[in-house]
């Protein structure tokens, strides 16, 4: 069967029409923010703490957007008698966000959760080289990360907590079985 002439254009505009008498749907942005997912990747927040300078997110960022420093301490031992130890420490934290493709590698590498995503997204600057962020400024946004999900209650217990919950009864069964014992004895 062949198409009527015409239906083609009558269809078009037809959604024409129909978008036309429809209510523009238009946020003004900066009054009104927008309502964003609650896992947004927006920039990413440093938590100095944890960093222990492995530089492991530097080396596998594909943008080598990412620059650290560091420098080696002498810790003193903590028992008398044991060795000295050396241990790194953060002289300088950046990442240049006019060259970060936003991948997240950097932050699912990091084994000591020391990097994490802030759904901020206004760090819009006039001058490029402005947007590499230091440590203080992604320290800061590091305290608008939104806290992880909830796990799910019918989700089972992770097998590290289910270990140490077998330990911790073997050995309160361990202490209470020599209590019960002298118990029986008197």
């Amino acid at each position: 069967m062949a198409p009527i002439p015409g239906s083609g254009l009558a269809k078009g505009l037809a959604v024409t029409l129909r978008t036309m008498t429809r209510k523009h749907v238009t946020e003004q942005y900066p009054d009104v923010l927008p309502e964003l997912p609650p896992r947004t990747r927006g920039v990413i927040g440093l938590f100095e703490e944890n960093c222990t300078v492995c530089m492991l997110c530097a080396r596998e960022c594909p943008d080598w957007c990412i620059y650290i420093d560091s420098h080696k301490e002498t810790v003193p031992p903590a028992a008398p008698g044991g060795r000295e130890r050396s241990r790194n420490v953060l002289d300088r934290f950046a990442i240049d966000f006019s060259l970060c493709m936003y991948c997240g590698i950097c932050i699912e590498v990091c084994p000591f959760d020391a990097l994490f995503w802030s759904p901020e997204f206004e760090y819009a600057e006039t001058d490029i080289r402005e947007l590499t962020h230091e440590r203080d400024k992604l320290r800061e946004w590091m305290w608008t990360v939104p806290a992880p999900p909830a796990l799910d209650p019918g989700a089972e217990e992770p097998k590290e907590i289910t270990a140490a919950r077998k330990t911790a009864e073997k050995l309160a069964a361990a202490q209470a079985g020599p209590a019960e014992q002298r118990e029986g004895e008197s």
